[in-house]
Parts: structure tokens; C-alpha cells; sequence
């Protein structure tokens, strides 16, 4: 998916964290799956037609944790 990056602010669209807010960590165009992490989910893969994008970006390192991502959203 065209746009889709580190960084990238998203609400996941389907699952059980429906509604909650994530940051993309990284992308992989192959598989089009993305690792997320947010203030209420846990780091994991998910499918990029998942993920609505905000339009936000924030600077990010792979090995962030929630409590991290929850104070760069504040």
C-alpha cells in the first residue's frame, strides 16, 4: 500500500483493538503485513487492510514499547 511507513498513526478497522489507536513500526511490502504498537495493543503483525491512516507521523525506532508510543501520542 502506497503511504503506509514507520511512523504512520492508524486506527485498527477490525479485531478485538477495533477502534484503538496504533503506530506502525515497520512495513513489509511483500507481505503486506505491518508490526503495530499502541498505548492499548500490544506490539504484533497486522494486515495492512486493517490499519485506517490518520495522517500523522511520529518519529519511531523498532524496539518501542507501548508505555513509549503512549507518551509520543499524548
Amino acid at each position: 500500500m502506497a503511504g503506509l511507513e514507520a511512523g504512520l498513526g492508524c486506527v485498527k478497522t477490525h479485531g478485538k483493538e477495533a477502534g484503538k489507536t496504533v503506530v506502525v513500526l515497520e512495513f513489509d511490502k511483500k507481505t503486506g503485513f505491518a508490526v503495530v504498537v499502541g498505548p492499548f495493543v500490544k506490539k504484533k503483525k497486522c494486515n495492512f487492510r486493517h490499519l485506517m491512516p490518520l495522517g500523522k507521523t511520529v518519529a519511531v525506532k523498532k524496539n518501542m514499547d507501548r508505555k513509549e508510543i503512549a507518551e509520543i501520542l499524548k
